[in-house]
C-alpha cells in the first residue's frame, strides 16, 4: 500500500512522522477522540478536527490508488498498456485526471465515432490527422462502400472519429480544465417570467474561481425548482485555440477537415462535459464548505454552557393545541406537566397565568425555556408578563426547538417518556436544552438542529458523517457521567456502539450504579479494546478511585500516582487546595526529567496535572453564560441606532443571525461584523456568542432586521 504520509503532512502542514503515526493508529482501529486525547505524543498533539481531515484525505488517496489499479488492469487487458500511460497514471493526483487517462480505453455506449469506426473509417481519420497536402475528397472516395455511399459521408464519419479523439485527449482536457477554472464564469438567467426568491440570479454572472459557495447552492436549487437556466461560459475563441493547438499542422485542405472536426468535438463533446464537471466540482466544494460551517455551528451549539443546578420550565408554544408546559428538576427529571392557552384569542390568558405561577411557586422554577416556533412571540410576551407578577427572580431564554418534534415522535422519545404524549415530550426537551444542551441535543439527528444553510441540498451520507463526527468530538471533549448518561449520549462516546450503550444502561439497572471504571469490562460486548477507547471519557464522580472522576486514562493511573509522590502529595489531596501548587512543584522538579521518570510524554504530563488540579472539570463552565431575559420587545420598538445585546443563533457564509429579544432574528451582514477584512463570519463569530449590536434598518412588512456590530460614529 502506498505511504501517503508525506503528501498529507505537506497538505496539512504537519510533521511526516506524526502523520504516519496517526495513520497507523487509525488503521489499528483507534477512534479519533481517543487518538486526539490519549496519543498526543505519537501525533504531535493533533486535535480531533485535524485528525478527521487527515482521515478523510487518506480515504480519498487510497480510493485514488484503487482506481488507478483498476484502470491499469483494464488497459493492460486491452493490450494497450505502455510506459507513457504508466508515467501519466503515476503522476495523476486526482480522480478527474485518472478518468481523463482512461477515457480513450473506456467502453462507451454507441456514439457517432464508434459507428464510423464500425464502417471502417478509422484509417481515413488517421490519414486526415497526418494532414497531407493531398486532396481529402480523393482519399475519401477510396472509402465509399455499401455502408458509406459517398465521400461526403466518409469525411463526416472521419471527422466524428477525430472529434472524439480530441475529446478523449487527456492533456487537452487538462489544459482546458485549467482554462475554465481560471477564465470561466457561472451564468444564470430567468427560466420563467415570475418573481421568486431567486430573482437576484435572473441576470447573474460570476467567475468560476470567485463565486461564493452559498451562491452556487442557491443557483443549483433555483435550477432544480425551474426558476433558473444555468451555464458555464468561456471565451469560445480562446478555448478553440487551446483545442486546435495539438492537432493543426498546416492550413491545407486536410487541416481544414481536422479543424472542423475538433471544433465540433469541442462544441458537442468537450464543452458540455467540462461544464458538467466544473459545476459538479463547484457544487461539491460549496457543499463541503457548507458542511464545514454547519459543523462549526453545531459544535458551538453543543458546547453551549449549561445552566446547572436550576429547576427549569419548558414552554412549547402553539395555537390550537395550546402551549405545552413541562417542569424538570436540576437533573432533568420531569416534575410536572400542563397545557395552557396564553394566546389572547383563546381568552384563557388569566387561567394560563394562574397555572404557570402555581407551577413556578410549587417547584421553585428559576429559568424558563421557550421554543422559537409557532406562537413563540405571543408566548414570550406572556412569559415576560408572568415574570413581572412574580415575587421571586425568574428569567427566560428563547431556545431553538429545531428537532424537538422529531425527537418527540421518535422511538427514543416514546421509550424515554411512554407516559406523556408527543407534545409534552417536546416541552421536556426544550426545558432540558437550557439545562444541558449537549446531553439533550445528542438525541436528535444533527441535520435537524437548524444551524446550517442548504443542509437539505447536501450529500446525505457526507453530511451525516461530518456532523456525527462533530457530535462525537463534543461528547468526548466534555466527558460523560457513567451513572446518569442516557443510552443516546453513551453511544457517542469513543468505542461505544449503540448496542453497547444499551448494555451499559441495562447493567446499571440490573446491578446498580457503577462504582469503578473497571466494572465496564463486565458489560456484555465491551471488551478490552472498547474499554481502552472509552474509559477515559466515562467519569464517575465520588468514586472510591479518585482518578475515575477525571479524564486521566486508566493506563496512566500509575504515572499519576507516581507524579503525586514525586512532588510530595497524596492521592486524597486530588482536587483540593492542598494541591494547588502542583504545577509549581512539577516545574521545580523539571518537566522533562519528571516525564522521563514517569515514562510518559510532556503532553500527557500536562494533561494529568490539569486533571489532578481540577478533576472532572467541565470545559463549558469557562465559557460566557447564555443571555437570559426578563422582558420582551416587539419589532415596532426597534429604532435605527438602538444598541442591544443579542445571542448569535446561526453563522452562514454571508453573515450571522442574532437573537435580540424580538421574535425575528436580525442579520449582521459580513460587511457589518468588523472593520477588518474577513473571508468568513466564522473567523469572528460563533453560535452562542453574546454580542453587542446596533439596529441599522427595520422592514416590518418583510419582518427583516438589519444589524451592525460596528458602533455608529456619534457627531
Amino acid at each position: 500500500m502506498t505511504d501517503h504520509s508525506k503528501q498529507i503532512a505537506q497538505e496539512l502542514n504537519q510533521q511526516p512522522d506524526k502523520v504516519l503515526a496517526a495513520i497507523e493508529l487509525i488503521d489499528a482501529g483507534n477512534t479519533i477522540p481517543f487518538i486526539a486525547r490519549y496519543r498526543k505524543e505519537a501525533t504531535g498533539s493533533m486535535d480531533d478536527q485535524i485528525l478527521r481531515q487527515l482521515a478523510d484525505r487518506l480515504e480519498y488517496l487510497r480510493g485514488l490508488d484503487e482506481r488507478k489499479d483498476t484502470v491499469r488492469a483494464s488497459i493492460e487487458e486491452q493490450g494497450a498498456w505502455n510506459e507513457v500511460l504508466a508515467a501519466a497514471l503515476e503522476k495523476a493526483q486526482t480522480l478527474a485526471a485518472v478518468e481523463d487517462i482512461y477515457r480513450p480505453y473506456k467502453s462507451k455506449r454507441k456514439t457517432r465515432a464508434s459507428i464510423a469506426k464500425a464502417k471502417g473509417l478509422q484509417p481515413l481519420a488517421d490519414w486526415l490527422l497526418q494532414q497531407h497536402l493531398s486532396d481529402p475528397w480523393e482519399k475519401a472516395a477510396e472509402f465509399i462502400s455499401e455502408e458509406v455511399p459517398s465521400a461526403v459521408e466518409a469525411l463526416a464519419g472521419a471527422r466524428d472519429i477525430i472529434a472524439e479523439t480530441a475529446s478523449d485527449t487527456a492533456s487537452l482536457r487538462a489544459r482546458l480544465r485549467t482554462f475554465y477554472q481560471k477564465q470561466g464564469a457561472v451564468v444564470s438567467k430567468a427560466a420563467k417570467e415570475e418573481d421568486s426568491v431567486y430573482s437576484g440570479y435572473y441576470e447573474f454572472s460570476q467567475a468560476v474561481n470567485k463565486i461564493a459557495g452559498h451562491r452556487v447552492l442557491a443557483i443549483d436549487r433555483g435550477e432544480r425548482e425551474g426558476f433558473l437556466k444555468v451555464s458555464v461560459e468561456v471565451d469560445v475563441q480562446e478555448a478553440l485555440k487551446i483545442c486546435l493547438a495539438p492537432f493543426l499542422r498546416n492550413q491545407g485542405a486536410c487541416a481544414q477537415q481536422v479543424q472542423m472536426a475538433v471544433e465540433d468535438g469541442y462544441a458537442r463533446l468537450i464543452h458540455p462535459s467540462l461544464e458538467r464537471e466544473i459545476r459538479s466540482d463547484l457544487t461539491q466544494q460549496a457543499a463541503e464548505g457548507a458542511i464545514e460551517v454547519f459543523g462549526k455551528n453545531l459544535r458551538q451549539l453543543l458546547l453551549a454552557p449549561p445552566i446547572k443546578g436550576k429547576v427549569a420550565m419548558g414552554l412549547d408554544p402553539g395555537y390550537r393545541m395550546g402551549c405545552k408546559v413541562a417542569v424538570v428538576d436540576p437533573t432533568g427529571k420531569v416534575l410536572d406537566t400542563a397545557v395552557v392557552y396564553p394566546v389572547p384569542e383563546f381568552k384563557k390568558v388569566e387561567a394560563a397565568k394562574k397555572t404557570i405561577i402555581q407551577l413556578i411557586e410549587k417547584h421553585g422554577v428559576e429559568i424558563i425555556a421557550i421554543g422559537n416556533g409557532t406562537a413563540s412571540k405571543e408566548t414570550e410576551i406572556f412569559a415576560a408578563e408572568v415574570i413581572r407578577e412574580l415575587q421571586r427572580p425568574v428569567s427566560y431564554m428563547v431556545v431553538s426547538e429545531a428537532g424537538a418534534s422529531v425527537y418527540s415522535a421518535s422511538k427514543l422519545g416514546a421509550e424515554e417518556f411512554p407516559q406523556y404524549d408527543v407534545n409534552l415530550r417536546s416541552a421536556v426537551s426544550i426545558a432540558r436544552r437550557l439545562q444541558d444542551p449537549l446531553a439533550e441535543l445528542v438525541k436528535i439527528d444533527p441535520k435537524a438542529v437548524g444551524v446550517g444553510q442548504y443542509q437539505h441540498d447536501m450529500p446525505p451520507a457526507r453530511l451525516a458523517a461530518a456532523l456525527d463526527g462533530v457530535v462525537e468530538d463534543c461528547v468526548n471533549t466534555v466527558g460523560v457521567d457513567l451513572n446518569t448518561a442516557s443510552a443516546p449520549l453513551l453511544e457517542r462516546v469513543a468505542g461505544v456502539t449503540k448496542t453497547t450503550a444499551k448494555n451499559i444502561v441495562k447493567y446499571r439497572e440490573e446491578s446498580g450504579a457503577f462504582s469503578s471504571r473497571k466494572q465496564l469490562l463486565k458489560v456484555k460486548g465491551l471488551g478490552p479494546k472498547a474499554f481502552e477507547q472509552c474509559a477515559g471519557f466515562l467519569r464517575l464522580p465520588h468514586a472510591a478511585e479518585p482518578l475515575d472522576s477525571t479524564a486521566v486514562h486508566p493506563e496512566s493511573y500509575g504515572a499519576a500516582y507516581a507524579l503525586l509522590e514525586s512532588c510530595g502529595y497524596k492521592p486524597e489531596q486530588i482536587g483540593t487546595a492542598a494541591i494547588s501548587n502542583l504545577e509549581g512543584a512539577v516545574k521545580s522538579f523539571g518537566e522533562t526529567a519528571l516525564a522521563e521518570k514517569l515514562h510518559i510524554g510532556l503532553p500527557t504530563l500536562h494533561d494529568i496535572v490539569s486533571e489532578l488540579l481540577r478533576p472532572g472539570r467541565d470545559m463549558r463552565d469557562s465559557l460566557p453564560p447564555p443571555l437570559l431575559r426578563t422582558d420582551v420587545m416587539g419589532l415596532e420598538d426597534l429604532k435605527p441606532g438602538m444598541e442591544l445585546k443579542g445571542t448569535v443563533r446561526n453563522v452562514i457564509d454571508f453573515g450571522a443571525f442574532v437573537d435580540i429579544g424580538v421574535h425575528q432574528d436580525g442579520l449582521v451582514h459580513i460587511s457589518q461584523i468588523c472593520d477588518k477584512f474577513i473571508k468568513h463570519p466564522s473567523e469572528v463569530l460563533k453560535v452562542g456568542d453574546v454580542v453587542t449590536v446596533w439596529v441599522m434598518q427595520v422592514d416590518a412588512a418583510k419582518k427583516r432586521i438589519g444589524l451592525t456590530m460596528k458602533e455608529p460614529k456619534t457627531t
